[in-house]
């Protein structure tokens, strides 16, 4: 990912130039090390930190449309480019850049063409003719970025907090699926899928159709000039994109360059239930397949630089940045600019292990709604943030739009999870991909529980992040918590402890808001909650806090793990499977 930086209609000189010193200062030259570019057209900014994955040559930013009345700077990747240049003849492009479309389709379309495309994008367009400028951000915010007003009226545009919290009077998160024009001063929302309202949909469950939609996501991710590979935890969700990506890569430009041999990579304690996990996976599909472990002390000792990049104090996203904060630093060491990884499917699959007390299908998907349009806080704050610092890409297929629409438009029915019919959490993608004749994964894989990633790395982790809390933050602290911190007053003693330490980095009050909070169960939304009454006894975003399900759960129940026979073939599956359903004995 890339960094942009923008301030639109400043007038106040001094602010211009602090402006043209932190972009040269290195607020955000960790998200592009490639290219560091800037333009100035009047009171107006644009400035550009080039993380070079689509056409490393030409491709620098800021771009230009043919007489540079447009000027567009763009994080992001459009998958879908050389359809759109095609619908473009009359346009000469500057560059190959996948982004040199932007200020030709505004050229035809004017601010109506957000929706045209496919892929994930932060941008800001200045037209000088019409002294005007507009911002978008992508469909569920898989790009970061924050916009912010300065005293002068100027209007503050940055990827990362950092990037303009000192200089602006107050900012806030650029909400996902949205549009800001100059013209109107107001934001405007492109993105509005049917799945949004939280209606429930009927559309019957084809598995053929799940695995399609899913590959097509994958496959459109592999478009690069430059070296990748994925990450593998060794769970449902990485081990599906390892092995659609192992299965397409051959035929891919990026073979043709780099070779098909893919490399694999994954995280953990000495150990930890991943590592091994991964590993397996890795064997089976064949790719070079790269380990890192790291130690408790390792994790504490890096978590002040993992708050300054990721910007957040919540609980989950902290314990979950980062591993992958120290995998992203070696992975990068060793000449890989681009990753593919598995976040979102839980959020659009209902696969998080409290949705087994979703009491009816409304609920269920009016949960998967509210889960994934907050991903942007949350899963896509982390992997994009944690993987920039070290300016490395990531990619998620799952969050693909029309994958999403394909998955948000099934009756939910069948997502619901029921152990007495032998279906456990994300039975339709498990389902999808179990293919006799040609396994993409090994059985006991596809039907591995659901390990969130604070949790697969090693239960030590969390439990000695805990300890290290406790060691500096005491009982007297936490019984003033809510006068020291009455917005989102922390809970608990590691709450506390990451609040001191991004208090320290990010004081303003627009930064502490940009920070979601409210009840939560192994990451359950704060409606959720209500499901079960043991939770609120129990709140805490782990996993192992959904009580009666996880098979390592907090409460120490014992559990086994229940089969059923396989059908041959997705075509001939009956509306139920199961293995390795939890079920509490």
């Amino acid at each position: 990912m890339c960094g942009i930086l923008a301030v639109l209609g400043c007038t106040d000189d001094s602010q211009a130039k602090r402006f043209i010193f932190s972009q040269f200062g290195y607020r955000l030259r960790h998200r592009g090390p490639d290219w560091s570019g800037i333009y100035q057209h009047e009171d107006n900014y644009l400035a550009h930190e080039r993380l070079a994955i689509v056409d490393p040559d030409s491709g620098d930013q800021p771009l230009f449309n043919e007489d540079k009345t447009i000027v567009v700077t763009v994080n992001g990747e459009i998958y879908n480019h050389e359809e759109l240049r095609k619908d473009l003849k009359n346009h000469k492009f500057r560059t190959g850049s996948d982004c040199d479309v932007i200020s030709h389709l505004y050229e035809e379309h004017g601010e109506n063409f957000v929706d045209m495309l496919d892929g994930v994008f932060s941008f800001v367009l200045l037209d000088t003719k019409h002294n005007s400028f507009m911002v978008a951000r992508d469909a569920i915010g898989v790009t970061s970025l924050y916009i912010g007003w300065g005293l002068d009226g100027s209007v503050w545009i940055s990827s990362e907090m950092k990037g303009l919290h000192e200089d602006c009077e107050h900012f806030e998160v650029f909400p996902p699926g949205h549009l800001y024009s100059s013209k109107s001063g107001r934001f405007k929302q492109w993105y509005n899928p049917p799945w949004y309202n939280e209606s429930v949909p009927s559309t019957p469950y084809e598995p053929l159709a799940v695995r399609r939609a899913f590959e097509d996501a994958v496959t459109k991710r592999l478009m690069s000039d430059v070296p990748f590979g994925v990450l593998l935890s060794g769970g449902l969700d990485s081990s599906l994109v390892v092995s659609i990506t192992a299965r397409h890569l051959a035929g891919t430009k990026a073979a043709k360059r780099w070779g098909s041999q893919l490399h694999s990579f994954c995280v953990g304690l000495e150990g930890s239930p991943d590592v091994k996990a991964g590993k397996e996976v890795a064997d089976y599909l064949g790719t070079v397949h790269h380990e890192f472990h790291f130690t408790v002390q390792d994790g504490i000792d890096a978590i002040e630089d993992v708050i300054y990049h990721v910007e957040t104090y919540d609980v989950t996203t902290i314990r979950a940045s980062t591993p992958m904060f120290l995998m992203s630093r070696k992975i990068k060491s060793l000449g890989v600019k681009m990753v593919l990884s598995g976040e979102g499917s839980d959020e659009i699959f209902g696969g998080y292990l409290y949705f087994h007390k979703a009491p009816n299908k409304q609920e269920f998907h009016q949960e998967t709604c509210r889960k994934i349009k907050a991903l942007h806080k949350y899963d896509c704050l982390r992997a994009n943030k944690a993987t920039s610092a070290f300016g490395l890409e990531v990619r998620i297929p799952f969050l693909d739009k029309e994958f999403i629409n394909t998955v948000m438009s099934l009756d939910p029915e069948s997502k619901m999870i029921k152990p007495e019919e032998g279906r456990i959490e994300k039975w339709v993608l498990r389902r999808a991909f179990d293919d006799e004749e040609r396994p993409y994964l090994p059985k006991h894989i596809l039907y591995r529980q659901k390990e969130q990633f604070s949790d697969g790395v090693g239960y030590s982790w969390i439990d000695g992040l805990k300890a290290h809390a406790a060691e500096n933050v005491n009982d007297k602290m936490m019984s003033n918590a809510a006068h020291i911190f009455p917005h989102n007053t922390p809970l608990t003693k590691e709450a506390y402890y990451y609040r001191m330490i991004f208090e320290r980095f990010f004081p303003q009050n627009s930064a502490r808001l940009t920070v979601p909070g409210g009840a939560t169960v192994a990451c359950s939304t704060a409606k959720a909650v209500e499901w079960d009454a043991n939770w609120s006894n129990n709140m805490d975003p782990s996993g192992r806090a959904a009580i009666g399900v996880h098979l390592s759960d907090y409460d120490g129940n014992s559990k086994v793990a229940v089969s059923s026979p396989s059908p041959k073939t997705v075509e001939d599956t009956p509306m139920m499977m199961g293995q390795g359903v939890v079920i509490q004995t």
